[in-house]
């Protein structure tokens, strides 16, 4: 209470002094009372109503207390609105200097937090008062804290990273839930609906239409990017602009160089397919990256690599991979194909582009184009030529077997080159999906060993598992069983405990329709080893419950005794 003396008002050492120097202790509280009191003459009478009733003087002055400051309030936020800007912002800055020696006072404190809020500049000394005492900064509404944060870096930087850190560990529990399905994966919600989470609402807040800030968040999700390759950044990076998008925050929006582009390729991902049109206009910012101005790509290439945008461009290159195979078509002769191969390529060189501040387009390897795709159309025919010919009357049909080998080419792309390592995993995601067996299993080994392990990567796994759900009678066969666990689930379960989480995962979805001997053999080879996290312990622990609740009870094992009574053996009559 210390202000009060400032703006001259009496407080509690006033009363403490002036009852310790006093002869006559009752007419010094009422002398005090009487000069602090609220000074109408009207209400001088009134009170001893009140005393009637028993109400404390206490009581009544709180209440008025809280009616005058809810009034000051109002009047305040009124201000902020009206007449010329200097001079609200003058009548406020008044009020700020008369104030704010009261802002330690909890009553009185909501009423200087509110004119500071409402100042677009609250001087500096202020300012640094408020962020050298931790109660006050607590208290202070977001807008102050803006302008705080805008000069310090490391306190900004301290109050995002929970949030990003949250904003991981989201999108991994996402990857890792148990609930397995082809319908609602990773992928399934709407851009729209992912801006709502709470992460991205409280980064849009936080950052308002401050630019600094802005700029701010986007050098720490490049350097978190660069620092762990987690391509969740990519994606916090591209909602965290459309999310201002949505709040028509244009100060920021007409400043970041990417905001076209990721406006409409936001609709490509909500769409999960990029359409002829939005194919021309995405082409055309890329191609509109003027000279001198390179360092964009950067930005572009982070907005591509965000794993929603992979998901989308990949699926549409999948798409017209098979209209090609209906049109008789190359695909150098496509240039919407091209296109998405080309924003495929500058995703997925994101990392090494930001990392050695080269900014150009990577270059496209021709044999993928000339090559690899055609490849993988003849896989397409493959399929197509064995459906027609199992349709034949039998006494038409040849002994066709479906191809069993692939191409050593195929695995050789799927090892070397990044851009087809994608493209060969969701050709496969895509033939799970359609309950295609023999192509799965045919093209199953070429993913044990694939660039930079992107088979063995949370987001393949997790897309695999779901679709796998399609094939769930197959898991009966020993032979499907073998090829899927041992031939590539297992190869890698000892090193990559991610890869021994999302087998967990599937077994836990799909152990009873899994061969009791296999699933045996499978329950060993998956049990935990001391190294192991507790992730992968409870998720075993979880299906060895299982799997014990599917055995029979011991009563059920034991034969149940034969309630037939033996028959008397008679004897054969002689033979007469």
């Amino acid at each position: 209470y210390a202000g009060l003396q400032e703006l001259g008002g009496a407080n509690g050492e006033d009363l403490k002094e002036t009852l310790t120097n006093c002869t006559e202790p009752l007419k010094a509280i009422e002398q005090f009372q009487t000069e602090n009191g609220v000074l109408l003459p009207s209400l001088q009478s009134a009170l001893p109503f009140l005393d009637l009733h028993g109400t404390p003087r206490l009581e009544f002055h709180q209440s008025v207390f809280d009616e005058l400051r809810e009034k000051l309030l109002e009047r305040v936020s009124a201000i902020a609105l009206e007449g010329k800007v200097e001079e609200r912002y003058k009548k406020l800055e008044d009020l700020l200097e008369k104030s704010f020696s009261l802002v330690k006072m909890p009553s009185i404190q909501p009423v200087v937090m509110c004119v500071m809020k409402h100042l677009p500049k609250v001087p500096e000394k202020k300012l640094k008062l408020v962020m050298a005492d931790k109660d006050l900064y607590k208290a202070c509404a977001v807008e102050v804290k803006r302008q705080i944060w805008q000069d310090n870096q490391a306190l900004f930087g301290d109050e995002v990273s929970p949030l990003l850190k949250q904003y991981i560990l989201e999108k991994e529990n996402i990857l890792f839930s148990n609930d397995i399905s082809v319908l609602h994966n990773f992928f399934s919600p709407s851009p729209k609906t992912r801006r709502q989470g709470e992460v991205v609402q409280k980064l849009t807040q936080m950052i308002g239409k401050n630019v600094k800030l802005y700029d701010m968040v986007l050098q720490f999700l490049r350097t978190l990017f660069l620092r762990t390759r987690n391509v969740h950044y990519c994606t916090l990076r591209a909602e965290l602009l459309m999310s201002l998008h949505d709040l028509e925050i244009s100060e920021i929006c007409t400043v970041d160089p990417c905001h076209k582009f990721t406006w409409c390729l936001d609709a490509c991902i909500r769409e999960k397919f990029v359409d002829n049109k939005r194919a021309r206009e995405l082409q055309g910012f890329l191609d509109g990256v003027k000279k001198g101005q390179e360092q964009v790509l950067g930005d572009l290439s982070m907005i591509l690599c965000d794993p929603f945008a992979i998901n989308t461009l990949a699926l549409s290159t999948i798409r017209h991979l098979q209209d090609l195979v209906g049109q008789d078509t190359l695909p150098r002769e496509s240039p919407d194909l091209l296109l998405l191969l080309r924003m495929l390529s500058l995703g997925q060189g994101a990392w090494d582009m930001i990392d050695s501040q080269v900014f150009k387009e990577p270059k496209m390897e021709v044999e993928l184009i000339t090559k690899f795709l055609p490849m993988l159309m003849s896989f397409v025919v493959d399929d197509h030529t064995f459906n027609v010919d199992q349709k034949l009357p039998s006494e038409e049909k040849g002994p066709i077997p479906y191809p069993s080998t692939i191409p050593e080419a195929f695995t050789k792309f799927l090892q070397e080159n990044r851009i087809a390592c994608e493209i060969g995993l969701y050709y496969i995601l895509h033939i799970t999906k359609q309950r295609n067996k023999n192509a799965f299993l045919r093209l199953l080994p070429a993913l044990v060993e694939t660039f930079s392990d992107l088979a063995f990567s949370d987001i393949f796994l997790h897309l695999l598992t779901g679709n796998l759900t399609l094939l769930g009678d197959e898991f009966a066969l020993e032979e499907f069983c073998t090829s899927l666990f041992d031939g590539f689930f297992l190869t890698a379960c000892s090193r990559k405990e991610n890869v021994h989480r999302h087998v967990l995962r599937l077994l836990l979805h799909l152990h009873h329709k899994v061969a009791p001997t296999k699933l045996e053999s499978l329950q060993k080879a998956l049990e935990p080893t001391k190294q192991s996290g507790e992730a992968v312990k409870e998720l075993y622990n979880q299906l060895t419950e299982k799997l014990e609740l599917r055995k029979p009870s011991p009563a059920e094992v034991t034969e149940t005794p034969s309630m037939e009574l033996p028959l008397p053996t008679v004897p054969t009559p002689a033979s007469r």
